[in-house]
């Protein structure tokens, strides 16, 4: 089992930052590919970025490409995703997800065993 919590959330004006952390523990956890998803009220699940440090892979949708970054501190056990620029449309419930296998889209949170209870991130006007 693999157990991942998430920290960092908060409440933000626009043009702010934050970062968030998903420490991730337990006996089958290898430094797996994960990603961090969002959904906001009334919306699906987004995938927003994505890192594979063994295959050295990031992806980030367009929505946040230029104002995110993902990275990975594996003696950590850590996925990190700092958030500059923010805008009103990124508030939601942000969570991190772990996968156990590389195929399929990592957009597709199916594709996940693991997710952590999600931090919340709200940014005003």
């Amino acid at each position: 089992q693999v157990q991942l919590v998430e920290s960092g959330g908060g409440s933000v004006q626009a043009g702010g930052s934050l970062r968030l952390s998903c420490a991730a523990s337990g006996n089958t956890y290898n430094n797996n590919p994960m990603a961090w998803f969002r959904q906001a009220p009334g919306k699906e699940h987004e995938g927003i970025s994505y890192i594979d440090s063994g295959a050295g892979r990031t992806y980030y949708d367009d929505s946040v490409k230029g104002r995110f970054t993902i990275s990975q501190d594996n003696a950590k056990n850590t996925v990190y995703l700092q958030m500059n620029s923010l805008k009103p449309e990124d508030t939601a419930m942000y969570y991190c997800a772990a996968r156990t296998a590389s195929g399929g889209s990592w957009r597709d949170p199916t594709n996940y065993v693991y997710r952590g209870q999600g931090t919340q991130v709200t940014v005003s006007s």
